[in-house]
């Protein structure tokens, strides 16, 4: 076999059976490439969680179809071993063919509680290593030190030095790989052992991106003074003006070629932030300036031009796992931000480029959404990957204290870091756990906003999928299934910089151990914006100077509430595409999407306008048809120019879920 899905793969032929029974506990099939492999030979998949969920899905979708005589090829996956299968209902025992799948199978010498703790993607690379090296068996820790040189290219035995060790963790932490906790404990073990690395914040700076960077960033002055006594005649500050609050060496070889590679980047991503030095001057031709604070319009261009370097080069590819986009999500935002920022100083020259780029990266996103997305919406929740994936990655958070689930209607990722920017100096004592997420499509606030709320795929509200009025009534439906009475649960819509007297009520109440919020300022701004991009950082800058969300996450972490912030979709600058005269047959005139009942009636529509998108019914119900403006287009007068949302561009589809939380 040349791949491990092979093995599952080979399972899975067309028309030998309409139902598949899969007991998966290792949940294989979840895996991305495993789901496209399996769609690509005809198959759907619904996993069996929820018995009530489970059955609407499967008489509304496949039942009926196989009693009017068609044929489908259905998966139903258990997250549960083998023997499970036979407590299934009988309709579907009758009918399905059995199959189990487990980790044991495909790495029989590897230790199991090491390898189940890998994310799915990384036995491509585990299986290769299996076959050309043939350990033999291996026990836990042999695993684990087996696992981390072939997996994640990390030999702990070879990192002697300082520079060793920052190279392994830039790499980590800049690719944003997933370690899991089992090797990341096994590796310090080892660090332990050289008596160089006794002082350093291991537990800390390993696992925990945001704290290895602001390891670094509060060493950077240190080194910059140990570069100004190199160059000029100064005297090196004491160590102790640095003020460093985590504990190992004030001084790090960040000049060291394995070292030095990285930092450009972090700089230039805003992943670490510049300083003012008082002799800059005399550094004007050295590497190191890109993290020197001068004159901030020079700075911001020349930060531009590098980072336009960075997104070009870093274009994720179609076939790319789902962590790939997410990671380039931030760093498109960050561009986006900074090319905002420099308005008028932008070269013609720099613009062309800038709108090329900008078509690049959609085609990109395009192409990989197409090959990909279908397969999202079944991945595991923890970490969760769509919005819907929330709340049950949430409710395993529920014995660690009180939850608020904070949704800013309408805030695209660039837009957050616009606000963050603000609120760093606002609450300096509160840290943002920085992470992506994927909202659902078409990207309308009654499709993804409820499907967060609900904890459910669109396809399970058919009934309200036009409207929000039973969001509260699925949020508390959902909490209720899991554990909670409706004295500790609780939903605001609504707030934006009005009054915090609603909030400071609810959460007063002894109770109450979840509450979802609704923050509506953004969406508000948006629906008014006709001074496109520009206008929308500029008001939701000046908007959260005001200090409204400051305030509301001082009341909620007061409170003792860890928040959870995310947006149900972004929004882009999209220009006039042509209005379609249909009359009453479009249930919804979005302007960047319309929906219909009727196949043929969003057919008739899209032969006016062929490069429209006609969206499949991905975890939709079967009569809610999108019919997408094509690019950064809208189905308004030609010409015209608005900000909106609706559509497939990675700014409108991929949106922030952030951890705040008290430092």
């Amino acid at each position: 076999m040349d791949s491990w899905r092979d093995q599952i793969l080979k399972e899975f032929t067309p028309q030998v059976a309409r139902l598949t029974l899969v007991a998966d506990p290792d949940g294989l099939l979840l895996e991305e490439g495993i789901l496209q492999g399996i769609r690509e030979r005809g198959f759907e998949l619904i996993p069996f969680e929820d018995h009530v969920a489970f059955r609407f899905a499967y008489e509304s979708k496949f039942r009926s179809r196989w009693d009017r005589g068609e044929h489908t090829d259905l998966v139903v996956v258990l997250r549960s071993e083998s023997n499970s299968l036979n407590h299934l209902p009988y309709d579907l025992l009758e009918a399905g063919r059995k199959l189990f799948f487990s980790i044991g199978e495909l790495f029989p010498n590897l230790s199991y509680p090491v390898v189940v703790a890998l994310d799915r993607s990384d036995f491509d690379a585990l299986y290769r290593a299996q076959v050309m090296h043939n350990p033999g068996i291996l026990g836990d820790n042999a695993t684990k030190e087996f696992v981390l040189r072939h997996v994640f290219e990390i030999a702990p035995e070879l990192i002697k030095q300082s520079s060793d060790l920052l190279r392994v963790l830039l790499r980590r932490h800049y690719r944003g790989l997933s370690i899991p906790a089992i090797l990341d404990e096994r590796f310090i073990q080892i660090l332990r052992q050289n008596d160089l690395f006794k002082d350093w914040p291991l537990e800390k700076i390993i696992p925990d991106k945001d704290a290895f960077l602001a390891f670094l960033q509060e060493r950077w002055p240190a080194f910059l003074n140990r570069m100004a006594a190199q160059c000029v005649e100064v005297v090196r500050e004491e160590e102790s003006a640095f003020d460093l609050k985590y504990s190992g060496p004030s001084d790090l070889p960040f000049e060291h070629d394995d070292v030095r590679v990285y930092i450009d980047n972090l700089f230039l991503e805003g992943l670490l932030q510049t300083v003012p030095h008082k002799q800059s001057d005399a550094f004007s031709n050295e590497w190191f300036t890109v993290g020197i604070r001068t004159d901030p319009e020079r700075d911001r261009l020349q930060r531009l031009e590098g980072l336009l370097h960075s997104v070009k080069t870093t274009i994720p590819s179609s076939d790319v796992r789902h962590t790939e986009w997410l990671l380039f999500a931030y760093r498109w935002a960050e561009f986006i931000v900074l090319s905002i920022e420099s308005g008028l100083s932008v070269t013609v020259e720099i613009k062309y480029q800038i709108e090329e780029l900008r078509n690049r990266v959609d085609t990109a996103f395009l192409s990989w959404i197409k090959n990909r997305y279908a397969g999202l919406h079944n991945q595991p929740a923890v970490p969760p990957v769509m919005l819907h994936h929330v709340p049950r990655a949430l409710s395993r958070n529920i014995g660690q204290g009180k939850i608020a689930f904070l949704v800013v209607d309408g805030l695209a990722l660039d837009q957050w870091i616009v606000m963050r920017n603000v609120l760093h100096k606002q609450c300096p004592t509160t840290r943002f756990h920085d992470r992506a997420i994927f909202a659902w499509m078409p990207t309308i606030t009654s499709v993804s906003r409820q499907a967060a709320f609900a904890g459910k795929p669109p396809l399970y509200f058919p009934v309200s999928i036009q409207h929000t009025g039973k969001e509260e009534a699925y949020w508390t439906q959902f909490w209720l299934a899991h554990g909670l009475t409706h004295q500790e649960v609780s939903y605001i819509r609504g707030i934006d910089d009005g009054s915090l007297d609603s909030v400071k009520e609810i959460i007063s109440h002894p109770k109450v151990r979840v509450i979802g919020l609704i923050v509506d300022k953004v969406d508000k701004i948006m629906h008014g914006m006709e001074l496109g991009l520009p206008g929308m950082h500029n008001q939701i800058r000046q908007w959260t100077e005001q200090g409204f969300m400051a305030q509301l996450f001082d009341l909620l972490i007061e409170n003792d509430f860890q928040i959870f912030l995310t947006s149900d979709h972004g929004n882009i600058e999209a220009k006039g595409y042509g209005c379609p005269s249909e009359g009453v047959i479009a249930e919804m005139r979005g302007q960047r999407v319309r929906i219909y009942t009727d196949k043929l009636l969003r057919s008739r529509v899209k032969d006016k306008f062929p490069d429209a998108v006609e969206w499949p019914s991905v975890g939709l119900p079967d009569d809610f048809l999108p019919l997408l403006a094509p690019n950064r287009m809208a189905f308004i007068k030609e010409e015209d120019k608005i900000v909106g949302h609706g559509g497939i561009s990675i700014e409108e589809l991929i949106v922030p879920f952030v951890n705040i939380l008290r430092k």
